[in-house]
């Protein structure tokens, strides 16, 4: 089913929206973590259609309270994470995925940005990086918060990729995780300047 709906997307996305794809080739093999804005419910499937390996999500856990889109999502290679708290499953669920090769999709901000304007990094998201010692790759996600709003139906947006920062596992300390996701975000702002300047600064 995955390779399926990457390929419905993946053309869909190519023929209507005339999307970029940008860096690609910086995505590493391996277990891999992609961090990305968040400005959209569509950045999710662009996201992981942006690359030719299953992405993984952690997904809030109440999408997963419908059977039938819980069995949907389940099946994209998505999992349930409880926001606000550690979630010791899911972060178990998360590195064992890094561990065993796999590519795992995660949005720092752990919530859209309405403003579209890259916002602060959720405590210790870093954490699941330094755990596993997997690079990870910042990407920006742009134009995708235009889709069917504001007149703007079919526009077009772009996914850009950056190149993998290295982790280390020598140090997990609050002060280590802290200074990792600062340094994430702000490969990730830097992104998002190059390519659209109004999107790029923290709020």
């Amino acid at each position: 089913m995955y390779n399926l709906v990457h390929v419905i997307l993946r053309t869909f996305f190519s023929l209507v929206f005339r999307w970029k794809v940008i860096g690609a080739e910086n995505i590493p093999a391996g277990g891999v973590i992609i961090a990305a804005n968040h400005i959209s419910l569509w950045d999710p499937p662009v996201l992981g259609t942006a690359i030719p390996r299953k992405i993984h999500f952690m997904a809030k856990e109440e999408l997963f309270s419908n059977p039938i889109f819980s069995w949907l999502i389940t099946k994209l290679g998505a999992f349930p994470v409880r926001r606000g708290a550690a979630d010791r499953k899911a972060i178990r669920t998360a590195l064992t995925l890094l561990e065993n090769g796999s590519v795992l999709g995660i949005f720092p901000e752990g919530t859209r940005s309405k403003s579209g304007k890259l916002g602060a990094p959720e405590p210790g998201f870093a954490l699941l990086a330094i755990k596993s010692g997997v690079p990870v790759v910042p990407a920006a996600l742009i134009g995708t918060d235009k889709v069917f709003r504001d007149g703007h139906w079919l526009p077009e947006f772009k996914v850009v990729f950056g190149k993998p920062i290295i982790v280390s596992r020598d140090n997990n300390t609050q002060d280590t995780m802290e200074v990792m996701s600062m340094r994430i975000m702000t490969e990730i702002g830097l992104l998002l300047e190059a390519t659209n300047p109004s999107s790029g600064k923290q709020v």
